[in-house]
């Protein structure tokens, strides 16, 4: 029994928890009431128009309207406001007395701001694919950031103003006191063709012009890009080739000992001006002996070891290097006076 009066308990509870969450549920909304002001200026100040609204949900209600003079309703509900506020007389006074004190009064304070404010837009222009179909659905013009809100913006072919396929959007506010405008130029553009967007504003001294012309075909492009890779590896490899087979043949054993140039041949005396050599007028021979034979060689061979003899003195040179002996034939002495 105790389990099922707790049972029962529970049961009752989430009943009740139900119900009050769908009477929320249906109670539940959005309930908003917003007053808004406005103030018109035609020609500066020398016409003035005051219009107070009483919006409720979206839905405007009732208005006061100074060129009017009186509340005005828009709904059943509204026009018996409107008849109970025109019935009272120092709130209607007040009322139109909002036209200068509301808004002749604001116009002072923020007319050097509202007036005198001058942003210049920046423009681009960019390509617009279609969305189900390869190619360019046309050309956007994008004016960005300007201020005051009044531009003119027009297409144009080369030196040609295009007017028709030309739609653009309304002004749209930024919220940041700018303002933003899309001018679509819906034909599709043609190679060699240049295009221009032209935009005229107060905050410019001249029309701001933005070119724009068809870039090249991706395949073009990529044909070219394959051409230039092509050459410059081809460069590289000749060069490498080159440096591969050049380092090749100076590494081959005995390739350049047997060349003609570097046979063993005889040493170059010393310089006769260089000390400590002292020159004799009288007697100078050159004298070259027979082959001695040498153990210690390169390759284990005789080699010649010329000897100078200058004014009795005997200098021998540096070995020979070469693998080969060198017969030279004896050499006679050579008197100079």
């Amino acid at each position: 029994m105790g389990r099922l009066a707790a049972a029962g308990t529970l049961l009752v509870a989430l009943v009740v928890v139900g119900a009050s969450s769908a009477v929320d549920a249906e109670l539940s909304g959005v309930f908003q009431e917003m007053v808004k002001s406005e103030c018109h200026f035609i020609n500066g100040t020398d016409r003035v128009k005051f219009v107070k609204r009483f919006i409720y949900n979206r839905e405007q209600y009732v208005h006061f309207d100074s060129d009017v003079g009186l509340y005005v309703g828009d709904t059943p509900y509204g026009e018996k406001v409107a008849r109970y506020w025109n019935s009272n007389p120092e709130w209607m006074e007040y009322r139109r007395d909002a036209v200068g004190r509301h808004c002749r009064h604001n116009y002072e304070l923020s007319s050097p701001f509202l007036m005198e404010r001058k942003v210049p837009p920046s423009v681009s222009i960019s390509l617009l694919p279609w969305s189900s179909q390869p190619g360019a659905r046309g050309l956007l013009c994008s004016v960005m950031d300007f201020y005051p809100a009044h531009i003119q913006v027009r297409w144009f072919q080369g030196q040609q103003e295009l007017l028709g396929h030309v739609v653009a959007t309304d002004v749209v506010p930024n919220g940041d006191w700018t303002y933003q405008l899309l001018v679509l130029l819906e034909t599709p553009p043609q190679h060699g063709v240049s295009y221009t967007c032209q935009v005229e504003h107060g905050s410019l001294e001249q029309p701001l012009s933005q070119h724009w012309e068809m870039p090249p075909d991706a395949a073009c492009r990529k044909i070219l890009m394959g051409i230039g890779g092509f050459m410059l590896g081809f460069t590289f490899l000749a060069l490498g080739l080159g440096f591969y087979l050049c380092k090749k043949v100076r590494g081959v054993p005995g390739v350049m000992s047997h060349l003609p140039w570097n046979v063993c041949a005889p040493p170059r005396p010393p310089s006769l001006v260089s000390p400590p050599f002292l020159l004799s007028t009288e007697f100078l021979s050159w004298q070259w002996p027979q082959p001695l034979p040498v153990a210690l060689g390169p390759a284990g061979t005789p080699c010649s070891i010329p000897t100078l003899i200058l004014g009795g003195g005997h200098v021998s040179p540096e070995p020979c290097c070469h693998s080969v002996p060198a017969q030279l034939p004896p050499a006679s002495p050579i008197k100079l006076s």
